[in-house]
This record gives structure tokens, sequence and C-alpha cells, in this order.
């Protein structure tokens, strides 16, 4: 049996806290990461997600709570931890000069029974690039090699911190598929992500945090069917219209002007009350839908829809 066995998870986190003067930058945080899931930690903008994360790495030691990681501590248990996580940081960098390989080798010959690095090249597509220095290399050639980098050491647990910035909508997709392959061979998975659509694809759990504090903790389709008691439709005219007399008809919450077009929120039979209202009064919709909660929508109600710095 595995010491993340014995404690139950491969993350357990307890009322976690970390203070930076007079800033709670993680506020009384608990969560756990079970075996073999892909758990995604979403958050606006300086809402702690970063350093909570840093704390459960053993990067930052929190001024209060617990953390275990594979059945230890991340801070005191600081070097076995680290022979045995993955990870891939935002910020990283290498020296201009060092080329694919050699980094590659490089971090392997740190470990006992470091992965195959040339199939890690083949595998993220940098195989044309073995001999390139990382000077040379695009921003998503970078951002595949760190993650090759965290994969070096055949790790139990790989923490992903914006995985696919840098990419393209093709490689993104298709660093998907890979981020599955990885969670099939056994490992672990913590992805800190800010695109919506990556954690409600990938992830079998979802914590989403603002203020230093988990406002929500579910799976994606959890989540997204705890909201989905308001239903929300949407259309477009071909001429503009006076609408107010639609916020009366039965079942609307609100009629709100998004983009260019209508939306309307409300409960019960909504989509078939609005077609016809709009009927009766003459109106012809363009492209009138009724639109799938998405776990984006989730996150705007909890966090709230104000840019941050």
């Amino acid at each position: 049996m595995s010491d993340a066995d014995s404690t139950g998870g491969v993350i357990e986190v307890g009322r976690l806290r970390k203070v930076y003067g007079e800033t709670v930058a993680v506020d009384d945080v608990s969560f756990d990461v079970r075996q073999g899931e892909i758990f995604g930690i979403v958050g606006p903008n300086g809402a702690g997600k970063t350093t909570a994360i840093e704390c459960v790495m053993g990067l930052r030691r929190p001024d209060s709570g617990s953390v275990s990681v594979l059945g230890m501590d991340p801070w005191f248990d600081a070097n076995q931890v680290k022979r045995r996580i993955g990870v891939q940081l935002q910020q990283a960098a290498l020296p201009n000069r060092i080329k694919v390989g050699e980094a590659l080798d490089l971090f392997a010959s740190f470990y006992d029974d470091p992965a195959d690095t040339s199939a890690l090249l083949q595998q993220w597509g940098l195989e044309g690039r073995k001999d390139a220095a990382f000077a040379n290399l695009s921003g998503g050639q970078k951002q595949r090699l760190f993650i090759a980098l965290a994969l070096v050491n055949h790790p139990e647990l790989v923490f992903f911190d914006e995985l696919t910035t840098g990419l393209d909508p093709q490689a993104r997709r298709a660093t998907w598929e890979l981020v599955r392959d990885i969670r099939a061979s056994g490992t672990t998975v913590v992805l800190v992500t800010h695109f919506m659509e990556e954690a409600e694809h990938l992830c079998d759990r979802v914590a989403i945090i603002d203020h230093g504090r988990i406002v929500a903790l579910d799976s994606p389709a959890g989540l997204v069917e705890a909201m989905e008691s308001e239903k929300r439709i949407r259309f477009t005219l071909p001429e503009p219209a006076d609408l107010g007399w639609l916020a009366n008809v039965e079942g609307v919450h609100r009629v709100a002007h998004e983009n260019g077009s209508i939306a309307v929120h409300g409960s019960g039979p909504l989509l078939v009350r609005v077609a016809t209202a709009l009927g009766e009064h003459g109106l012809e919709p363009v492209d009138l839908s009724m639109e799938r909660t998405t776990l984006e929508d989730v996150f705007l109600a909890t966090t709230g829809r104000e840019l941050r710095a």
C-alpha cells in the first residue's frame, strides 16, 4: 500500500492559511485530491490559487493548517516529495543556450529511474527541435518542453500551472488528449487553469477559489447542475424592437442585451413561451435557441464579473 493510500488521498489539505502582511492570500482552505483523478483549481487573478498550490508543492510554508502530499509533509519531507512529483510552473525559464535534448538529459540525470527522453520528445512534438537552443523555441515549444521536464521522473502526481497558455487551439486540444493519457497511465494530475473550457473538458472535480477561499467544489457536471434551475435562451432580431413586455412573460426572470443579442433568463418551458410571445407580437427571431449552462457561467456566478488586476 502506498503512502497516499494510508491517508485516503494523494493530497489532503486542511484549513490552510497564508498571510502576507495585511493580505490574506489563502483563508481556511480545505480539499483533497484522489488517486488517479484530474483535479482542477480555477479562480480570478489574485484569488489565492497559486499561493495555495505553492504551499501544497512545498514552495511556500503555510502559516497554519495541514498539508499531506503522498502521505508526507511537503515542507519537512521536501526531498522525498520532490522525487515523486512533477511540476510545470507558469513562470519558468532555462539558460538561453541549453538545447532541448540537453535539458531533458540533465533533468533525467537527477533521478534513478527516469523516463525515456526520446519518447518524451516524440510525445510532446519536440523530436525535430532536440538540438535547438531554448532561446530559439517558440512560446508553445517552450511550454511543451516544460511539460516534458515535469514528466521526466515518472511522477505519481503532477502539477500543471496554466498548462496550455501560449498554445494555439489545435495544440491545446492535442495537449488535452495527452493529459488524459497521463492520467490513464496512473498519474494523478492537479491542473491550475483560467480556461473554463479546459477545466470542464478535463477535470473530474474542480475547486473554484476566490478571495482566498474555496467557494465551490464538485465535478463540472455537478457545479453546472446546481446552477441549472435557471434556464437561458438567446436570439437576435432583424430590426430593433421594444421588448419591455418580454419581462412579463410567464417564467421570465430577466432580459438582457448581451453582445448584440437578447438573452432571456427564466424557468419552466421558457423556449416555448418566449417563441410564442414573440410570434404574437409579430416578431421573427433569428437563431432562437436554448443555451447550455457552462462551467464559465458557474465561475462568473460565484466570483463576479468585474475585472481584476
